[in-house]
């Protein structure tokens, strides 16, 4: 049997219970019930066995419907004279239905059968759930015959087994048997597919691990329990981003746990992965169930502290004064003033938590004065009462010499090339001066972040050039921008910082690409099959597509373009 999902493995059911059909479709026979077999002029003799069919040619004898399929028939116990009301004893095997049955309906499953017809009228009925209580009528009995029907389709998530009592009487409705029990098991299709318990589950995993569980995904299957039907593998679909690697999450397929299964995480560079999982039955081959999984990639300490400045203002000194005034008054907290030796403003001075001194800080450079001399007065928050001389400090301040890093001419350059720009190709001219000018140290220059190795720089000059052939449609690249961290350092090793902020122009360098590299088409009335057609080019080298057909498909199959998408049948 096949279908249109390309599953290999079915559950198949028959009417005559002396066989089972499994489910590659290979036919045992039963041993719970036995086979009678007789000779046939050419045929040969069937021996006792219970493994699958040889190639032996066997007529076997089972009860007949009179329209042609096999029917069990089901056999009231005998019955003695002077039949007395007794608690019943005998079971019959039960009777197989399989859900979703396409009938014809009403659907012959039995016969039921007294030794007594043989010698007066009998009239058979059944009782019970699914006879004459709810669902009413769902099995019925032609009262001369003894035939037993269902009347529509049954559901085994909904009943998985039926209980009917038979009966045989007279016309005059005496009882000639012991009343029967019929049970009537539903068997069970796979009509369910998985389902997820969450629609979006959401993960989170460390940016340095390189192994570990994630996440772990829960889907049911409304199908019997422990059969290939309810049996769900798990695996991933897709993983968006695929980089640094499109496998860098495995998932096991029984226990539905999400693994890291590659090193490469970092959340500077890709913070979040959304994984598209699938649960599907009959061990992976059956029907399919699907939900999302996103994983946030958690921070590590995977960067040391880096002082943002270089220099800072730094203390100068404390100034201590008294005062003879009340303490914690106004007339006794000071506050304080450089009146000369600064023009270019590069000294402060702040009155302390304690109102009773000074603190002078500045920002100074060696390069531009050595030494500075200041000149600082001293009053009160609340002014004078009586006439008081202000009082005065000199403070000599000397600038002591640091190895200072060199500057790049910008904090940013700005250019624009072409991704397809050749290799070895000029990019920009970056360059840094050292603002130790008394030292005369020489400047070089090394690129500090270099995420998809695209560039080189020249140690002496600041030249950059592309090193490796550059892709606008990288992962790198953001909104067409590509950055880069260069250092410049001086003979002291210290290192200034600039960015280089590339631009790449697009080239029509992608195909456009059909996303569903594979597709089934039922030969039942085919439906048109939606295909995504994407290209990662930008505006100008995408769309509008054509499509065609090629070879042999062209006589079976037509395709078109619909807006960005092609449509096939």
């Amino acid at each position: 049997f096949t279908d249109c999902t390309g599953r290999t493995q079915f559950l198949f059911s028959t009417d005559d219970s002396h066989f089972v059909v499994e489910t590659d479709g290979i036919i045992t026979v039963s041993t719970d019930r036995p086979i009678t077999a007789r000779f046939h002029p050419g045929f040969m003799v069937l021996q006792t066995f219970t493994g699958r069919f040889s190639h032996l040619q066997t007529e076997y004898l089972f009860p007949q419907d009179p329209v042609g399929p096999q029917i069990p028939v089901l056999d009231f116990t005998k019955s003695s004279p002077g039949l007395k009301r007794r608690k019943r004893g005998f079971v019959n095997p039960p009777l197989s239905l399989s859900e979703n049955h396409r009938g014809p309906y009403p659907l012959y499953l039995a016969s039921i059968r007294s030794e007594i017809d043989k010698v007066k009228k009998i009239n058979y009925m059944i009782t019970g759930p699914g006879a004459d209580e709810p669902p009413v009528d769902l099995f019925t009995m032609d009262r001369a015959t003894g035939h037993l029907y269902v009347t529509q389709e049954v559901d085994r998530e909904k009943q998985d087994k039926y209980t009917l009592i038979a009966h045989a009487m007279t016309q005059g409705g005496e009882y000639v048997e012991e009343p029967m029990e019929v049970i009537i098991n539903v068997i069970d299709q796979n009509d369910n597919k998985p389902i997820f318990n969450q629609s979006i589950y959401m993960g989170e995993v460390p940016e340095a691990s390189q192994k570990g569980k994630v996440i772990q995904v829960v889907a049911t299957d409304a199908d019997e329990p422990n059969t290939d039907t309810s049996d769900i593998r798990y695996r991933i679909m897709s993983q968006s981003p695929e980089q640094p690697g499109p496998n860098m999450f495995i998932m096991y397929p029984v226990t539905g746990v999400i693994r890291v299964n590659e090193a490469g995480l970092d959340r500077k560079k890709i913070p979040q992965y959304t994984l598209e999982v699938q649960a599907a039955d009959m061990k992976g081959e059956g029907l399919t169930g699907f939900a999302k999984v996103i994983i946030k990639v958690t921070d590590g300490n995977d960067h040391a502290p880096v002082f943002t400045e270089p220099s800072v203002n730094a203390l100068v000194v404390k100034m201590l004064v008294t005062d003879g005034d009340e303490p914690h008054t106004m007339a006794w907290d000071a506050k304080f003033k450089i009146i000369d030796g600064d023009p270019g403003n590069l000294f402060t001075v702040e009155t302390g938590t304690n109102k009773q001194e000074g603190i002078i800080t500045a920002g100074l450079d060696f390069e531009r004065t050595s030494k500075h001399t200041l000149l600082v007065t001293v009053v009160n928050e609340a002014p004078p009462s009586v006439p008081l001389v202000t009082s005065t400090a000199t403070v000599l301040v000397t600038v002591l010499d640091v190895n200072e890093p060199p500057i790049f001419e910008s904090e940013e350059t700005h250019v624009s090339k072409s991704e397809d720009l050749a290799v070895n190709s000029l990019v920009v001219k970056y360059t840094a001066s050292d603002p130790d000018s008394a030292r005369k140290q020489k400047v070089m220059y090394k690129l500090i972040s270099d995420p998809a190795g695209w560039l080189d720089i020249d140690k002496e000059t600041g030249v950059i050039t592309v090193r490796n052939q550059m892709d606008r449609e990288s992962s790198f690249v953001k909104k067409d921008i590509y950055t880069a961290l260069i250092g410049a350092y001086d003979d002291g090793g210290s290192t200034g910082t600039g960015t280089l902020i590339l631009t790449l122009k697009d080239i029509n360098d992608n195909a456009p690409i059909i996303e569903e590299r594979s597709i089934i088409v039922c030969n039942k009335k085919p439906a048109p099959q939606l295909l995504t057609v994407t290209d990662k080019d930008g505006p100008g080298f995408t769309s509008p597509y054509s499509v065609s057909l090629r070879d042999s498909a062209m006589a079976n199959w037509i395709a078109r373009v619909n807006d960005a998408s092609m449509y096939t049948r």
